[in-house]
């Protein structure tokens, strides 16, 4: 049997050019087939096996030439469920596609930008979708195209993103960015393709759901990634800066980490990703970036696609059969041999003729040994994943052991330097003691030396002075103690003046003492210098007296008398001093009984004021711990408000609700003014922690206010625009969120500090200038000149009823000189007419304006009338609307008139003008009648004026339908001279005609009921009242909205439009 390496080569070399040509067609339909069948109009997902028929064509022509070539004549534009499915299909492309089909996509960037672009300006639900789509498209390729070492995929080791962002900290910074705009892309696309599925109440087992949901699987996967490659970047720029650089990049990843949590879990819990993708789970918090070893515990996210081992089955509506490659002109041995062999292609594809060879059993057999190999590789996969997981808690726990010795090592460095100064200390200490006892030893000789005689009197003399000097020190610390004593409690006042007295006294008595004494020393010593003195003089009178031997000894006789007579004295001194020296002993000995009596006192007083010290700081901690459990309770109703406000967003009863913009603007006023209130709570109980009530006050207010603006923007929601109502919802959302986010910090001790409001308020605001461009245009007007707005009005509607009548007896005067006969007639009868509903109309409006000043004379009181126009200010609004409209409406009808007399307009636009005349003034009368007494003289008048109006107006419009006959020009249908086949083409023309027109027809239809409908917004109608249906017959609004009483019937309607004609036979032949 031949080895599988030689048979390409021989297939190769028995390939024929019509073979090869054969294959390539039939490679290109199989594309064209899937490519397809896969991007269609369709609102379901797209099928899986197309899409990998599209894969492997990629790898089969090693790029996406096909793919393009193919996609390009789809109409993108036309369709946005065509244009969400080419982009999922591109998605998929990408992901697992040859590697060369990044540089082919490249060269169609912008096109998608322009696809992208052009959705994005279109309300459709599938065109956000596009849009977002597209970008997110973009993003990849050019993320792809700048770092090339990582594939579309996002399949690489950490080993290859470590190169990709090298050793440069600003390469590794902007990556970082770069990744986090990559995942802000995706999470984009996620959140509203989610959101748009709770806001239709589509479900997961739908095809119109599953639409939608179908390129989340890619999403997934890339999010998982794109989580890995951010935790493993933001660890390193924090290994290389400071962390309050960062900090910003701390911030995104953790609004990126909810939002992606909530995404995997909210998308776990669909019943349609439960069988296509595992789904990780994402700890329960974000890493902690400031502590390295935290880097050990991540666990790299995993998405699990599970194989599909059923067969596909080919359904006849949705695969045809795989067409035979024609081989006739090959020749017979090529033809007999080329079924043993198989080449690349039918490896992939399988054979073209649908054939079975005896390598299926072994690929079958080979599969089975792949799947059990697998099934082992996971189990093997699994042991190691449980052995990593002991290991890193093993790492940790000696992580955690190896800080504590190095805590301890820290200390007992600090300890050892502690010890070492304090024996530095003592040396010099000792150093210095050791100086200055030499120093005395040295002054010691020398005085032996020089005063022999002397020695024992100036020992007793220092004696006494350092008696004396030891005296003061005592005296001077028992004077330190019982200052300390006295600073430190009131209570021992009393004993401590006690006790400084008898020190005084003591003081003073051994002052005095010791004045004594030092008198007594100074006496002595002034004697022992006059006794040296005389020796001194007795040895100069003994030198230089020589010869007097006799004197000399008498002389030494009474010296040394005088020396016996000292030395008694010195003894008498002596004895005096040692009963000073036990005099002062037992003195001493008092004082230190009584400094121990006051020690043991003070240490006592001391205990006492310890112990109520300690008993004051428990009670203040028992404060401030109760202080704290009521603000975490307040906190967490406030928490589950937000929360429930939250929940009826997603609630489906909730979306018939609704409210009106200017509630929300004053909820949202209300919710500022809490904030405020929760911002000055929140700064008095930081100042004082022992009373948190103003915080708890408005945490309650400012829970509700919020709660109401959430709730009440959703329902405003339902009745906006689109684009306002999606920014809106969003805009709630966010508002919740903060909230959240703000009240969690509340909670926690460690986050009180730097709480701050100030995102909410922002948020807020958004939500109040929404509320606000949501309010009806009307209100721009200030209140204090709506009276002279409807003076205004009224008297310019009067003059433009003066100035059409006068236009129409000119336009009167000059249709009698330039026409005659019948046109003269048709004319004449039409302004007429014209003129007649102009009469009638001035005559409503003097009726209308009379029971104006009726109205505001009963009912404005003591008030001027512009302040009776403010208090009711929509009332007063629908009358300036209907005045305006009126004026409008008689200027059209004269401008029509003249075309019509003139042949340059057309009878339709002097009818529709005619009902627009009679639906304004039907408007004036209901604003007019809504705050008139019903038994009202001149309420009736304006009835009967509305009436003739009505009649006039109608007699504009039979005038102009009967002046429209009288010149339509009547053609004879001759049909004699046609055959049966000519007359079945004309037939078919008129036919075609007729639905064409009819088509017409309905469109503008159509668009009429949307101008409608626009109108309605702009007046501030609610989107409620707009009436159904497709045009043919609309109404005003109703004039109870425009003013405060309520209940009024609903009179203003607008003339019923003309119905659709029936075409008669002679104009199918025109």
């Amino acid at each position: 049997m031949n080895s599988i390496r030689q048979v390409p080569t021989r297939v190769k070399s028995r390939r024929t050019e019509a073979n090869l040509g054969a294959e390539r067609e039939h490679f290109e339909k199989q594309q064209l087939s899937s490519i397809s069948k896969a991007i269609n109009s369709s609102e379901a997902p797209v099928k899986e096996k197309h899409a990998r028929r599209i894969i492997l064509g990629t790898h089969r022509e090693k790029g996406a030439h096909t793919f393009w070539s193919y996609a390009l004549g789809f109409p993108l534009a036309g369709s946005s469920i065509l244009s969400w499915k080419f982009c999922h299909v591109l998605h998929k492309v990408l992901r697992d596609g040859h590697r060369n089909v990044l540089q082919d996509c490249m060269r169609h960037h912008s096109s998608l930008v322009e696809v992208g672009l052009l959705w994005g300006n279109l309300h459709d639900r599938y065109g956000q979708l596009v849009a977002l789509y597209t970008k997110l498209l973009c993003t990849k390729l050019e993320f792809h195209a700048k770092h090339s070492e990582i594939p579309p995929n996002l399949e690489v080791t950490d080993e290859v993103l470590e190169r990709t962002a090298g050793t440069d900290i600003n390469n590794v910074f902007q990556l970082t960015v770069e990744v986090f705009d990559y995942m802000d892309a995706e999470l984009k696309l996620a959140e509203t393709v989610i959101r748009q599925l709770n806001t239709s109440i589509a479900i997961s087992t739908l095809t119109s759901g599953q639409c939608r949901l179908a390129p989340l699987i890619q999403v997934i996967q890339d999010c998982s990634h794109l989580y890995h490659f951010t935790v493993k970047l933001l660890f390193k720029l924090h290994s290389c800066l400071p962390a309050d650089t960062l900090q910003g990049h701390r911030d995104r990843f953790h609004d990126q980490f909810r939002s992606l949590k909530t995404f995997f879990n909210r998308a776990r819990d669909m019943l349609y990703f439960k069988r296509l993708i595992q789904i990780p789970k994402l700890p329960d918090s974000p890493p902690n970036f400031l502590h390295a070893a935290a880097l050990a515990k991540h666990v790299k996210p995993v998405v699990v696609i599970p194989d599909d081992d059923e067969p596909e089955q080919q359904d006849d509506d949705d695969d045809d059969p795989e067409p035979l490659i024609e081989v006739s002109d090959v020749p017979t041995p090529i033809v007999q041999a080329q079924p043993q062999q198989l080449d690349i292609f039918d490896q992939a594809f399988g054979p073209p003729n649908g054939g079975f060879d005896d390598r299926d059993l072994q690929i079958e057999s080979l599969k089975q040994d792949l799947e059990l190999l697998r099934a082992e590789l996971e189990k093997v996969k699994a042991e190691a994943q449980r052995y990593i997981m002991q290991l890193k808690s093993q790492i940790n726990s000696l992580e955690a052991e190896l800080e504590e010795q190095r805590l301890q090592k820290q200390r007992a460095l600090v300890e050892n330097e502690q010890l070492r100064m304090e024996l530095e200390a003592t040396r010099r200490r000792n150093a210095e003691h050791e100086g200055l006892q030499s120093t005395f030893i040295e002054a010691e000789k020398r005085a032996q030396a020089t005063e022999q005689r002397y020695n024992k009197l100036k020992e007793k003399h220092t004696e006494l002075v350092a008696s004396h000097a030891e005296l003061l020190r005592k005296s001077a610390d028992t004077v330190r103690m019982l200052s300390a004593t006295q600073q430190t409690q009131d209570e021992v006042e009393r004993t401590k003046q006690q006790l400084s007295f008898e020190v005084d006294r003591i003081k003073q008595e051994s002052d005095m003492k010791l004045e004594e004494q030092k008198f007594e020393m100074e006496k002595l010593k002034r004697e022992l210098d006059e006794k040296i003195a005389e020796v001194m003089r007795i040895k100069a009178t003994l030198q230089s007296s020589e010869t007097s031997s006799e004197q000399m000894n008498s002389s030494m006789t009474a010296l040394q008398a005088e020396k016996e007579r000292l030395m008694r004295s010195v003894s008498e001194k002596e004895a005096e001093l040692s009963s000073l020296r036990q005099s002062s002993q037992v003195q001493q000995s008092s004082l230190q009984q009584e400094r121990d009596r006051n020690s043991r006192e003070l240490v006592e007083l001391q205990a006492k004021l310890q112990e109520k010290s300690n008993q004051e700081a428990q009670l203040k901690q028992k404060l401030l711990d109760e202080q704290f459990a009521l603000l975490q309770c307040t906190v967490s109703e406030a928490e589950n408000i937000i929360q429930d406000a939250v929940a009826k967003l997603d609630d489906p009863l909730h979306i018939r609700c609704t409210s009106s913009p200017d509630y929300l603007v004053s909820r949202a006023e209300a919710t500022l003014s809490s904030v405020d209130k929760v911002k000055k709570g929140h700064a008095d109980y930081l100042s004082n922690m022992g009373d948190a009530g103003g915080l708890l006050r408005s945490l309650t207010q400012f829970s509700h206010s919020a709660a109401d603006t959430i709730i009440n923007g959703s329902a405003t929601a339902h009745m906006a625009p689109t684009d306002h109502a999606d920014r809106l919802t969003e805009n709630c959302r966010g508002c919740a969120t903060e909230c959240l986010q703000y009240l969690k910090e509340l909670k926690s001790k460690t986050s009180l500090q730097r709480a701050d409001p100030a995102a909410i308020r922002v948020i807020v605001q958004k939500i109040l200038y929404l509320g606000q461009e949501l309010r009806p245009k009307g209100m721009d007007v200030r209140q204090d000149e709506l009276g002279d707005l409807v003076d205004k009005e009224m008297a310019a509607t009067s003059a433009a009823i003066e100035d059409a009548v006068r236009r129409i007896d000119e336009m009167m005067n000059q249709a009698r000189k330039d026409t005659s006969g019948i046109k003269l007639e048709v004319n004449e009868r039409i302004l007429n007419s014209c003129t007649d509903l102009m009469k009638a109309i001035r005559m409503l409006i003097i009726a209308s304006t009379d029971l104006q000043k009726e109205i505001v004379e009963g009912g404005r009181g003591a008030a001027s009338i512009k302040e009776f126009y403010a208090r009711n200010s929509r009332w007063t609004e629908g009358l300036i609307s209907a005045a305006k409209a009126v004026g409008w409406g008689a200027s059209e009808m004269v401008e029509s008139a003249d075309k019509v007399v003139l042949h340059t307009g057309k009878y339709e636009e002097l009818i529709v003008c005619s009902h627009e005349i009679a639906a304004s003034t039907a408007q004036l009368v209901a604003a007019s009648k809504v705050k008139a007494d019903r038994n009202s003289k001149k309420l009736t008048v304006l009835q009967q004026a509305s009436r003739h109006v009505n009649e006039m107006a109608a007699n504009v419009v039979a005038s102009t339908k009967t002046g429209q006959e009288h010149l339509e020009e009547k053609d004879t249908m001759d049909f004699s001279g046609m055959s049966l086949i000519k007359l079945r083409k004309e037939e078919m023309e008129s036919q075609v005609k007729v639905l064409e027109l009819e088509s017409q027809l309905e469109n503008e239809r159509l668009r009429l009921g949307e101008l409608r409908k626009k109108h309605y917004v702009l007046a501030g109608v609610p989107l409620e009242e707009v009436p159904e249906g497709n045009g043919d017959a609309s109404s005003l609004p109703n004039p109870s909205t425009m003013s405060p009483k309520l209940g009024k019937p609903t009179i203003m309607r607008k003339p019923a439009l003309a119905q659709k004609p029936t075409i008669p036979p002679k104009s199918m032949f025109k």
